[in-house]
Order: structure tokens, then C-alpha cells, then sequence
């Protein structure tokens, strides 16, 4: 019994010969998953932006970038222990002449939901926009700041 090299059928017969380029792997690589397709302050998902969450002894801090926005295309509720946060803006433009009409328009949103912790002061949280990153600031209980972690000797 001998090998032989398996040849995978390619969708346009012999146009693409070579044994470099797969058509299939093609379609499934990096460049149309992630790369130029995404912009890059998106999360690799689509339609979350990036996200950053800080903790320290009194607070959480959360920084959300969401460029292009302006402070009224957002919506942010809390409901039922979710911090809820969506953005949408569309834009559009239109211009005349003697004999053409050029239209312009762009639409862009997202949604994103955070689990807030039960020690967070739900009625205290305070959310700020600037240059981009949508930014909360979440205070902890007081018990929450007060408790050390134990430590466990090991026998």
C-alpha cells in the first residue's frame, strides 16, 4: 500500500492550482474573522465594545470604550442586578444637484450587560463619557470594605 497526497475538490475547478492556496481555509482564516473586518476597539465579538474593570478596598471602576458616541445616544439602566448599557447613532446626509443626489448615511450600536456584585451600592453608581470611554464608578458596601480575607493555615 502506498500514500497518496488527498487533493481537496476547490469550488472553481482548476482556476487555482497551486497547492498554497486552499479556498476553503480561505474564507475561514483570521483576516475575515478578526482582522480587517473588526475595528479595533471592538472586543472581537461583534457588537461589544472593550471592556476594563478595576477593583479596589472602596470601589469598582469600568471603563468602556465607545468612540463616536455622543452622551445622548446612550442609554444605561440597572435592572434586576444588571448594569445595562446600550449607544446607537445614525447619521445621514443628503445633497442635491442639477443632475445627480448623493446620499450618506451610517447606523452603528450595541448593547452590553454586566452582573453587578451583591456587595455594590446599585443607587450610587455614577457614570461619566469622556474622549471616547464611557467610565462608572460603582461603591461597595460598607461591610464589603471592611472584610479582610481569611487565611487558611494549611496542617
Amino acid at each position: 500500500m502506498s500514500l497518496v497526497k488527498f487533493r481537496k475538490r476547490r469550488p472553481f475547478g482548476s482556476l487555482v492550482t497551486s497547492d498554497f492556496f486552499d479556498m476553503e481555509d480561505f474564507f475561514d482564516n483570521r483576516f475575515w474573522n478578526q482582522g480587517l473586518v473588526n475595528d479595533s476597539f471592538w472586543n472581537g465579538r461583534k457588537g461589544e465594545p472593550a471592556l476594563n474593570i478595576k477593583e479596589n478596598e472602596a470601589n469598582f471602576e469600568i471603563e468602556l470604550a465607545a468612540p463616536g458616541f455622543a452622551k445622548k445616544d446612550f442609554e444605561i439602566t440597572i435592572d434586576d442586578g444588571y448594569l445595562n448599557v446600550s449607544a446607537k447613532k445614525s447619521t445621514s446626509e443628503e445633497e442635491k444637484e442639477d443632475d445627480f443626489t448623493r446620499r450618506e448615511f451610517s447606523y452603528k450600536s450595541f448593547e452590553r450587560s454586566l452582573q453587578l456584585p451583591e456587595n455594590v451600592k446599585e443607587e450610587e453608581i455614577k457614570a461619566k463619557y469622556k474622549d471616547g470611554i464611557l467610565s462608572f464608578k460603582l461603591e461597595k458596601m460598607e461591610e464589603a470594605k471592611k472584610a479582610k480575607p481569611k487565611v487558611v493555615e494549611i496542617a
